[in-house]
């Protein structure tokens, strides 16, 4: 190890951006998932069919772009859904587009979710307060603004 490097490591371990928010991202992930666990979904699919069944953009490329997700591995997640029978695939905006929809077993396994997901956000939300709450989101989108 080179003087040089053992003087960036530490400033590195400290205050990496990215390390910080991957460990927050994976610690959120499984509290998430954990949550969800009973009925049998894991947190990217409950964002995944809430953001179908909101109606989000009309083509799996425009989902992706909404979601910031690369579009091989959302295309790869809405097989697994459709696969379960919870979201169909139809034509999109544009005539060559392909997009989503809930079925109806996925709007009632959302209807089962939501319970579970609504209490592990409330435990985030009583765990930081409204103002430190406020303060993640707009720091979150202040970020995913930047990265853009």
């Amino acid at each position: 190890m080179t003087d040089k490097n053992a003087q960036i490591f530490p400033i590195i371990a400290r205050d990496c951006l990215c390390r910080k928010a991957r460990m927050a991202d994976r610690m959120i992930t499984r509290a998430y998932d954990e949550a969800l666990r009973p009925c049998g979904l894991r947190i990217t699919q409950f964002t995944l069919l809430v953001a179908i069944g909101y109606g989000a953009p009309g083509s799996i490329s425009e989902l992706a772009d909404w979601l910031a997700m690369e579009r091989t591995t959302l295309t790869r997640n809405l097989k697994l859904l459709e696969k379960e029978g919870l979201i169909e695939t139809r034509t999109g905006s544009h005539h060559r587009a392909r997009a989503s929809g809930l079925t109806p077993a996925g709007k009632a396994k959302l209807d089962e979710a939501y319970p579970l997901w609504q209490a592990v956000q409330k435990k985030y939300r009583d765990g930081l307060g409204e103002e430190q709450w406020q303060e993640s989101h707009d720091v979150l989108t202040g970020l995913t603004t930047i990265a853009r």
